[in-house]
């Protein structure tokens, strides 16, 4: 089905979250043509730096704690859902996790045309491989992969102007409203979490949310709130 050409929608999307590949794969798998149109703009929890840049700006963005019982729940939460789709996952443990590495990463990776390919094994190696994107040899390796500069995209927080486009895509989301991921918009219409994909989809291509094939797990969907912080031990975290 073709997409009408209009202000390009956008979806923000963070490779720390599970909702978020569920998304990305279902978009990919099912709904290609809407992937193809939107605009890619990654969104994460920033570390102090960032902050302080952010703040610089009058950007301050939302921010919520962790609970154990929102813990277990996610993980309940994500396995219900995998296993709905055949998706066979795992979750990593990140023990320091600094989201700059993967997401500053992808702008290298974006800078020539391959920032699709880049974010498909950052999720492969997250969320099927349990490895730790915020560890630079592991985004060495799937720069390395790719042929893409591996010194470049690992060492990406030290870069100036990395840093700058990083948190304006964070200030973007902020003026867009966003709250959590993933998160969709098309010209004044939200959607918030996996569970609103259909309207989304629908959205881009102009028709009626019922004209979209559905997808199976969308009342097990849980959206996840951006949380500005420390860690707290959970292991994959929001946002």
């Amino acid at each position: 089905m073709a997409v009408k050409k209009n202000k390009t929608p956008r979806w923000y999307f963070s490779l720390r979250s599970p909702y978020s590949w569920f998304a990305y794969r279902e978009l990919s798998e099912s709904y290609p043509d809407v992937l193809d149109a939107v605009e890619w703009i990654p969104y994460w929890e920033p570390d102090e730096r960032s902050e302080r840049m952010l703040a610089e700006d009058g950007v301050v963005l939302p921010g919520t704690e962790m609970t154990r019982a929102k813990n277990f729940y996610i993980l309940q939460d994500t396995r219900r859902v995998a296993r709905a789709r055949g998706w066979t996952m795992t979750w990593p443990i990140d023990k320091a996790p600094v989201w700059e590495v993967a997401h500053l990463a992808y702008l290298v990776a974006q800078e020539s045309g391959r920032g699709r390919e880049f974010v498909a094994l950052a999720y492969r190696a997250r969320w099927e491989q349990a490895r730790d994107i915020s560890d630079p040899a592991v985004i060495a390796e799937i720069a390395t992969e790719m042929g893409i500069d591996a010194d470049r995209a690992a060492g990406a927080t030290h870069d100036e102007d990395l840093r700058r486009r990083g948190v304006a895509c964070l200030a973007r989301g902020h003026h867009d409203g966003a709250f959590g991921v993933p998160f969709f918009v098309h010209g004044y219409d939200k959607f918030w979490g996996t569970e609103r994909l259909r309207g989304f989809v629908a959205a881009v291509r102009g028709v009626e949310p019922a004209d979209v094939e559905g997808i199976p797990w969308q009342d097990t969907d849980f959206p996840e709130l951006v949380r500005v912080g420390a860690d707290h031990g959970h292991p994959g975290g929001c946002g």
